[in-house]
């Protein structure tokens, strides 16, 4: 049986929650387009956050994210996980730890990946910044 497009983004998004999740630099570069449409809020005060849009400058937002915050105290559930063709959204809270401040955020996010040809081309993620902008500030 052949798999279907929604099986592959599927699959897709399962891979990188697995690759974010064992801190897989280089898997997750190999699973980002070479062009992503990467969008995040612009945040000054949080040094991870920052325009992205190649497969390494996507990937790196993870080694960033785990020099800032105590990897100890990060959380990430997810609620509910959509697929429609190449599309998928993810819903659920996350919470952490600034290291420079100590101080902690908490909040719901939701994430919109795109894949397609079993790469992603879109990673628009949408979270509590004002917490984490709060969490960054001494």
């Amino acid at each position: 049986m052949t798999p279907t497009t929604a099986d592959v983004t599927r699959a897709t998004v399962q891979k990188f929650l697995a690759l974010r999740l064992a801190g897989d630099t280089e898997g997750l570069t190999a699973l980002f387009a070479d062009d992503v449409d990467w969008l995040l809020a612009e945040n000054p005060a949080v040094p991870w956050i920052r325009p992205r849009s190649t497969a390494a400058e996507c990937a790196a937002q993870f080694t960033e994210l785990t020099e800032h915050t105590v990897p100890e105290d990060a959380r990430a559930s997810v609620d509910t996980f959509l697929v429609d063709g190449t599309e998928a959204v993810l819903m659920g809270h996350l919470s952490g730890t600034v290291r420079a401040t100590g101080k902690s955020f908490a909040g719901p996010f939701a994430l919109r990946l795109t894949v397609e040809d079993g790469r992603i081309t879109r990673h628009h993620l949408y979270e509590n910044s004002l917490s984490i902008a709060e969490a960054c500030t001494p």
